[in-house]
C-alpha cells in the first residue's frame, strides 16, 4: 500500500510540474567559486603562511578543461587576480592562494604580501577574460572563517 501511494505522490507531482528537470545549463555544469576561506588559522601577521592561509576555491563542473587565461578573481575593493594561462580540467578544483609560491595545477599563488579577503565581510567575483560574470559569492560573518558558494 506505501508503495502505491508513494508512486501516485511521484505522480501528481510530475503531472503539476514540481519535479523540475536540470536546465541545460545546470546539465552542463559550469566554472564557479566553490569556497572563500577569508580568515586564515592563528594571528594575522603577514608571513607568507598565514598569507596562503587564506583563498579562493574555483571548481570546474563542466564536462571539459577550461583554460582560465585573462579570467579574473575580484573582491568588493577591486583587489584584483588575472589568471594567466592556466587550465583547470573536468571535475577539477583550483585554490587561488593571497601569498606566494610556485603555481601548480591545483594551487596558484597571487604573490601579494597583505591580505585580500576582509575577515568579517566581502564579495568574489570570478569574470571571464571578456568580463563576462561567472560566479559570485559573498559572505557577511566573522563567526566562522569560511563561505561555501
Amino acid at each position: 500500500m506505501l508503495r502505491v501511494r508513494t508512486l501516485a505522490a511521484v505522480t501528481a507531482a510530475a503531472a503539476s510540474g514540481i519535479l523540475l528537470l536540470p536546465t541545460q545549463a545546470q546539465a552542463a555544469g559550469s566554472v564557479h567559486l566553490y569556497k572563500i576561506y577569508y580568515d586564515s588559522p592563528g594571528t594575522d601577521n603577514r608571513s607568507n603562511a598565514s598569507l596562503n592561509g587564506e583563498y579562493v576555491q574555483i571548481r570546474n563542473t563542466t564536462g571539459a578543461a577550461v583554460n582560465l587565461r585573462g579570467w579574473t578573481l575580484t573582491d568588493a575593493s577591486n583587489h584584483k587576480y588575472t589568471f594567466g594561462n592556466f587550465t583547470l580540467g573536468k571535475g577539477k578544483i583550483v585554490t587561488v592562494r593571497t601569498g606566494r609560491g610556485k603555481n601548480t595545477a591545483t594551487n596558484v599563488y597571487q604573490n601579494r604580501g597583505a591580505y585580500v579577503w576582509n575577515n568579517d565581510r566581502d564579495t568574489a567575483t570570478l569574470r571571464k577574460s571578456n568580463g563576462t560574470r561567472m560566479s559570485v559569492c559573498s559572505y557577511n560573518s566573522s563567526r566562522v572563517d569560511y563561505k561555501w558558494c
